[in-house]
């Protein structure tokens, strides 16, 4: 298999690039619009297809280019079932395989961070994968306070749903700010500061306790991610 980690430095955002290397078939999950062309110049490099774009949410922090790749590749775009953004051809439940050649992905419907967040596990030639978005960051977790976030689901996304894989499972997550570029399911349970040896009722007090500011792209970036990506604000 084909394995990429690419990231956009302006939102803090990973995009993983996954191929076939027999069949040249290729996947992008959470790609951002700015990076588009690079997108397409790493595909044309490596002799790649596009069939599938894949958004773990709808983003607040970036603008999706799952609407721009579809007009130029033609690849069919993928959520979670409860997405209410325009630009889905396909809809997926939990537990539902999105097959590409060999690569295998398990959906997981991992509410928390958003009311529709899902996650999205890989095993491949003997290892394992899950791309978390935004449910479970290294050494930390996605915020709860907007888009229907809710700390207790996302307490229980992580502990109850990411947390039963596998120990050896490596954990690619949808942003790092520190450096980060992997983790493991084992790592996270023991040194995640917001859920190692933390009950559920103290995760839900560090979670409302956090108080950010709203992300500086959120009033553009929802709205467009729910319009394929398209904004007014965009030339």
């Amino acid at each position: 298999m084909i394995f990429r980690q690419l990231f956009d430095a302006e939102s803090g955002t990973y995009t993983y690039l996954l191929a076939s290397e027999a069949e040249r078939n290729a996947l992008l999950i959470d790609p951002v619009v700015e990076q588009v062309d690079r997108y397409l110049q790493l595909l044309a490099e490596l002799r790649l297809t596009l069939c599938y774009a894949l958004d773990t949410h709808t983003h607040a922090d970036h603008i999706t280019a799952l609407g721009e790749l579809r007009e130029k590749t033609g690849c069919i775009t993928i959520m979670g079932e409860f997405t209410k953004a325009d630009c889905v051809s396909r809809r997926v439940a939990d537990g539902e395989e999105i097959v590409l050649d060999d690569i295998r992905l398990r959906a997981l419907f991992t509410p928390g961070h958003t009311n529709e967040s899902f996650s999205f596990y890989l095993e491949s030639g003997g290892e394992r994968a899950v791309f978390t978005g935004d449910c479970l960051l290294i050494r930390g977790s996605g915020r709860t306070d907007f888009q229907g976030g809710d700390p207790a689901k996302s307490y229980d996304s992580i502990t109850g749903t990411l947390f039963a894989l596998p120990d050896d499972t490596f954990v690619y997550p949808g942003h790092d700010y520190k450096g980060w570029t992997r983790s493991t399911i084992a790592e996270e349970k023991a040194n995640n500061p917001r859920i190692a040896g933390k009950s559920r009722d103290e995760y839900i007090e560090i979670m409302n306790g956090l108080d950010l500011p709203d992300p500086k792209m959120m009033d553009i970036a929802v709205p467009a991610n729910l319009a394929c990506g398209q904004s007014p604000f965009r030339s």
